[in-house]
């Protein structure tokens, strides 16, 4: 039989706080009619001063370890995807190991921005499938508002902090992860980053007076790359599965913008009620968006055995990639 991983587990965690697009206006020069009609979104959550992304994403596991029913002991590779972790070192991923407990899992992060998720998917699923890991912890956490630039209306609207976790074990049914498909474009690297805090512009008085640890993006460069390229992106994977569109059962896009999730929905001929859309209550959390969706969709009854559920994301690097699953 054939040896495929599968989600067994899944659980998110939100931040307490509410910002509203009208406590956004008072800030900044901008509307909540602008910052829908350009980005759908509505409010967004944002982590307290004290709460870090390790604090997000501990609940979230606990939360995906409970919903698989499975002890942290029993965990043996944690993996963690984020841009906004803890420190530069250690690993987010190895903080929370040892907070959860986990005493027998090797512990690593990823950073592929906010196609992390997917990415990180993709290792897990390589470690199932060539037998280095049997129950795999995977993480994606994101705490951008400790990087946005609260005067930047083109980048202070856009984000949020939450995060979303998944346990995945061996399965030999035809159910399980399908296929991964992970692409990057280095070339526009400049589109979306975030510039101090590394080796080329290390943290001091003059990257701090310039901003330069602040989120960067040209958004309407990145906006058009991401419509084309997810749009061809998930063609290929259902043409990589033999699955035409009508067989999907939900598409779970990063939670980017509205228009660019509408653009692939009516690309595949996909009715809106087959799309998970929560980026309204959310906005974008980065490599966190998918596993909060799918939590979502999960406890709203909207996932069934059997069904097939496409994954898709956009990042900075740019990176995208796609999953197809089969619940």
């Amino acid at each position: 039989m054939q040896l495929r991983s599968r989600i067994t587990g899944v659980g998110s965690c939100l931040p307490k706080k509410v910002l509203h697009n009208n406590d956004l206006q008072k800030m900044v020069d901008t509307s909540d009619e602008w910052i829908i009609e350009r980005t759908g979104i509505r409010e967004r959550r944002i982590a307290s001063a004290t709460e870090t992304a390790s604090d997000l994403g501990l609940r979230a596991s606990k939360r995906a370890l409970r919903s698989a029913g499975v002890n942290p002991k029993e965990i043996d590779t944690i993996i963690v995807a984020t841009m906004s972790g803890d420190m530069p070192m250690p690993s987010t991923a190895t903080l929370i190991q040892g907070r959860l407990g986990a005493k027998k899992a090797a512990a690593f992060d990823i950073n592929a921005a906010c196609s992390g998720f997917i990415f990180g998917l993709t290792v897990a699923d390589c470690f199932i499938k060539g037998g280095m890991s049997k129950r795999l912890l995977l993480v994606g956490v994101e705490v951008n508002s400790k990087f946005i630039d609260w005067q930047d209306r083109s980048s202070c609207v856009l984000f949020g902090d939450g995060a979303g976790a998944v346990v995945i074990e061996p399965t030999t049914s035809k159910r399980g992860i399908l296929s991964t498909h992970l692409h990057s474009n280095g070339k526009y690297w400049h589109l979306i980053y975030v510039p101090g805090g590394g080796s080329k512009h290390p943290a001091s008085e003059t990257s701090v007076k310039n901003k330069m640890h602040f989120i960067k993006m040209k958004g309407n460069e990145t906006f058009k790359i991401a419509v084309r390229t997810l749009e061809e992106l998930a063609l290929k994977t259902l043409r990589a599965n033999g699955i035409k569109p009508s067989e999907l059962s939900l598409l779970i896009p990063h939670q980017a913008n509205l228009r660019i999730i509408k653009a692939m929905a009516k690309r595949l001929n996909l009715p809106m009620d087959k799309v998970i859309v929560n980026l309204d209550k959310y906005g974008n959390t980065s490599s966190a968006s998918i596993p909060i969706a799918l939590d979502e969709a999960l406890k709203n009854g909207r996932v069934r055995r059997g069904d097939y559920i496409l994954l898709e994301a956009f990042g900075s690097g740019l990176t995208w990639a796609s999953a197809l699953i089969r619940w």
